[in-house]
């Protein structure tokens, strides 16, 4: 799981769209008392980094303070500038009624970096992501066609997977595709019904949505320990999928290659969901408890050991984060990998429907015809039958 947050967090921090050129030189504040200069302003609005170090010091000095009858007495040494400073850099002294770790953040200085990568780049690509799966899988579909049994069909069926089995993914199929649809509704919500719907009606949707989402992911947790347990054995790599995957399983030319219970390409749907879907499971659990599971600081901070972070480009990454920017940060990955996981899903639902003649019958009933399994999964057809004692015991005539 380490690695895996480490890996996207490479990815996401290397995007184009957070590039930062190089640091900009430091500037002679000297004319302006040590105080930013029309440079620093100017390179800020290019996007450059500075060197704000100067600027988080200056908040005031106490021992400095003008007596009580003087103009900046009440303010204890501190201008109106310096007070908000030390606000926005977490370094005044505050006190508060409230409890907990963000209680005290009055000023987030990440919040407009967040907010504008989420309703630029991270909307705009994984906008682009889903539709652009979709367009390709429409065109596969136009060029390819429907996957066919080239066999004559025996009228006999074989058990596929068993009822418990049959749950567990559709228990899992069910909650991603109900998370899909009302994530998406949180995150485009704002930008893309409120337009057509008005504020009031996406008000009342968006309340839903955000209950459902919270509630059914306890369903989605429960379903991927669910499928795992039950198919990971099935699915650990083997000789057979080297072969598989060298003939692209099939998908591009007549006759299948040899596979077990899963193929190569099952293997990987099924690697992915487990890898991708804990991962938006620890995510949403930061989400779904705020300020309590923190995930990046320490993350940067086995980047920046590890020297990855240096050999990206990246410098130093922050170790020490306000409350407001873990989350900030993982509602950011949990967006990200939901939408690569959807991408994902988006293909495996296809090659499980319209894709491939005779693949919905494995969830939907349970039995599949003789002929497809010993096209699709011939290894696996004869552990069966060897299992049956070569006796069509567990085969039933087709309907």
């Amino acid at each position: 799981m380490r690695a895996l947050l480490c890996l996207f967090t490479c990815l996401m921090l290397a995007l184009p769209v957070h590039a930062q050129e190089a640091l900009s030189p430091a500037s002679d504040r000297s004319a302006t008392g040590g105080a930013q200069t029309l440079e620093d302003i100017l390179a800020r609005q290019r996007g450059e980094e500075i060197d704000d170090s100067f600027r988080r010091s200056a908040v005031g000095d106490p021992d400095g303070a003008a007596g009580m009858a003087e103009q900046l007495g009440t303010l204890g040494g501190a201008s109106d500038p310096e007070l908000w400073r030390a606000l926005r850099y977490n370094s005044a002294d505050i006190t508060s009624s409230s409890r907990g770790p963000a209680a005290t953040v009055l000023v987030q200085d990440g919040g407009m970096r967040w907010l504008q990568f989420r309703d630029g780049p991270l909307i705009t690509y994984g906008g682009y992501l889903l539709l652009g799966t979709i367009a390709l899988l429409a065109l596969f579909l136009l060029i390819r066609g429907r996957v066919r049994i080239d066999g004559e069909k025996t009228g006999r069926t074989i058990e596929r997977f068993k009822s418990v089995e049959r749950f567990g993914h559709w228990l899992l199929a069910g909650s991603f595709i109900l998370l899909g649809i009302t994530g998406l509704i949180s995150l485009m919500g704002r930008k893309f019904l409120i337009p057509v719907f008005g504020h009031e009606s996406f008000a009342f949707v968006a309340t839903w949505s955000k209950w459902v989402h919270n509630n059914v992911s306890w369903a989605f947790m429960i379903a991927l320990v669910m499928i795992f347990v039950m198919w990971v054995i099935h699915n650990l790599p083997d000789r057979t999928d080297l072969n598989w995957l060298a003939k692209g399983g099939g998908i591009f030319t007549k006759g299948h290659p040899p596979a077990k219970k899963f193929n190569a390409g099952q293997k990987l749907i099924f690697w992915s969901v487990i890898l991708l879907g804990t991962s938006i499971s620890v995510s949403g659990l930061a989400l779904l408890f705020p300020f309590e599971i923190n995930l990046f600081a320490a993350t940067f901070a086995k980047l920046n050991s590890l020297g990855i972070s240096g050999a990206l480009g990246l410098g130093e990454l922050p170790t020490v984060l306000a409350p407001h920017e873990e989350m900030q940060l993982s509602q950011l990955w949990h967006a990200i990998v939901s939408f690569v996981l959807m991408a994902i899903i988006l293909a495996h639902i296809y090659i499980g429907s319209v894709g491939m003649e005779g693949a919905f019958d494995a969830m939907g009933s349970g039995e599949v015809e003789e002929q497809w399994a010993r096209e699709h999964h011939s290894l696996w057809v004869e552990e069966v039958k060897a299992r049956e004692g070569n006796a069509p015991q567990g085969a039933t005539p087709a309907e």
